[in-house]
């Protein structure tokens, strides 16, 4: 498998990265979220070990971006948190699983093949649908009326954001603190506005002072 290992800790970061490679994995470890945000854009991984208490930020918050973002792969969290409400707001956050540090790392293989193998399994969970719109968030690919829809990755968040969510406003909130840390300073009016002209103006609905939506039976 090839796998993303984002850890601080150097002595823990470099243990585990030594014993998955020598269970026959591809690793690669970063320290830090945002490194961790671009290794994902620029390469598939099968699957994302990542701790909560990183330099740059909280990994639970860090995973929520990523999920808004459109990715999908499977995510156990490696962290010392220990409590009921620290469990919680992981899984509630997008974590497949959630090892508590010290853990045993024949335990932690075996998670890193279940989440794997459950992965495999819901392939249709990637597909979303929405009349012509139609995005896959494993190849990060869209289309309109059957036809390919070159999108930014700011674009494609929006989009899978709202096309997850059909006939239910998204709210400016949500979609500000969801999707737009990945976009290139412009504002979120400005991205909507760039994406209704890639896939047409009747498909996404503006609500006024509350945020935006798309409808199974559209506007056109």
């Amino acid at each position: 498998m090839r796998l993303l290992l984002v850890e601080d800790d150097l002595a823990l970061g470099r243990a585990l990265q030594s014993v998955l490679h020598n269970d026959g994995h591809d690793v690669t470890w970063v320290r830090l979220g945002s490194d961790c945000a671009r290794l994902l854009d620029e390469r598939r991984h099968d699957a994302l070990l990542l701790d909560l208490g990183l330099p740059d930020g909280d990994g639970v918050a860090l995973l929520r971006r990523l999920r808004a973002a459109g990715h999908v792969l499977p995510a156990v969290l490696i962290t010392a948190r220990d409590s009921l409400q620290d469990r919680l707001d992981g899984f509630d956050g997008g974590a497949d699983d959630y090892l508590i540090k010290p853990f045993d790392i024949p335990e932690l293989l075996a998670r890193l093949r279940a989440v794997v193998r459950r992965a495999g399994g819901a392939q249709a969970d990637t597909l979303w649908q929405v009349g012509d719109l139609a995005i896959d968030t494993r190849s990060m690919s869209a289309t309109c009326r059957g036809a390919p829809v070159n999108l930014s990755r700011t674009e494609f968040a929006l989009l899978h954001a709202l096309v997850r969510n059909p006939d239910r406003i998204v709210t400016r909130a949500e979609l500000e603190q969801g999707v737009l840390p990945y976009s290139e300073g412009q504002t979120l009016d400005v991205h909507i506005s760039n994406l209704r002209k890639k896939i047409g103006d009747g498909y996404i609905r503006t609500v006024r002072g509350v945020g935006y939506m798309v409808r199974h039976d559209g506007d056109r």
